[in-house]
């Protein structure tokens, strides 16, 4: 048996994947905020565990939309600032492992993301695969459930908003919406936000656009929003538009307001 980065060639039992001296799967932002808004970016980060070096690809793909979130994890730390929300950020590439994925769901661990090939993806004993969810998913997701448990605890009312950021093409197909509305069961807050933005006639906003939302396809609308019965929307916002500092505080301060009328206008604040 050869080696593969992050597994012992002699026993095939997991190493660490994460280092000691490697960051945590999340960070936070604002731990103590008190508005009744909690902020989650699944794809917030695009760093690899030093165990797997570049999943084979060459460094330019690690910057590209296959890895994360473009713009999103600066959005998400406006937005908790200006909101005064908890906001937790993942810190991991969705390469290593998507944690807006069910366990269940094929690209949980991508092998081929749009037209890319991720080498280091291929062929995972069920161990690695484990290893990953098990560093990564899991730690990131128990602390959103903790932090979701307590605020039930203190009966604290909770409006959950994930943050994403999506290309300006996909496949070649452009795509004509600046920002996108997504959402499963619960429509009180995302109809409310589509009313707004629309009326405002200056963005063109996608209607569960260029994503929707499903119990096999997406993570934490279904199992923090559905399940929990949380008020909650995944934002979506085109990733040229916050590339850079201005953008992401622009379209942070933007979004913070679009949220607190919408909130207000659902009956939610």
């Amino acid at each position: 048996m050869s080696a593969v980065a992050g597994i012992d060639a002699a026993t095939a039992a997991p190493a660490r994947l994460i280092a000691a001296d490697e960051p945590p799967p999340y960070s936070i932002k604002n731990a103590n905020g008190t508005s009744p808004f909690l902020l989650t970016c699944d794809h917030a980060g695009r760093r690899l565990p030093r165990a797997l070096g570049n999943l084979g690809l060459d460094g330019r793909e690690l910057e590209r939309h296959i890895a994360w979130d473009i713009g999103a994890a600066e959005v998400t730390s406006h937005l908790a600032a200006r909101l005064d929300a908890f906001a937790i950020a993942q810190t991991y590439s969705r390469l290593v492992v998507d944690c807006n994925r069910p366990l269940a769901s094929p690209t949980l661990i991508a092998t081929r993301s749009e037209r890319t090939d991720i080498p280091g993806n291929a062929n995972l004993t069920d161990a690695q695969r484990r290893q990953r969810v098990d560093e990564v998913f899991r730690p990131y997701h128990a602390r959103i459930e903790a932090e979701l448990d307590a605020r039930r605890a203190a009966g604290r009312r909770t409006i959950l908003v994930t943050v994403h950021s999506f290309t300006p093409a996909y496949l070649d197909v452009s795509r004509p919406w600046q920002a996108g509305i997504l959402y499963h069961h619960d429509t009180r807050l995302a109809h409310a936000l589509l009313h707004l933005i629309r009326a405002e006639g200056e963005w063109v906003v996608g209607d569960n656009e260029p994503y929707s939302v499903s119990d096999t396809s997406d993570y934490a609308i279904p199992v923090y929003g559905t399940q929990r019965g949380l008020a909650n929307v995944e934002l979506e916002i085109r990733q040229d538009l916050i590339a850079d500092a201005d953008g992401q505080a622009a379209w942070g301060e933007r979004v913070a307001a679009w949220l607190l009328r919408a909130g207000a206008d659902a009956g939610l604040i």
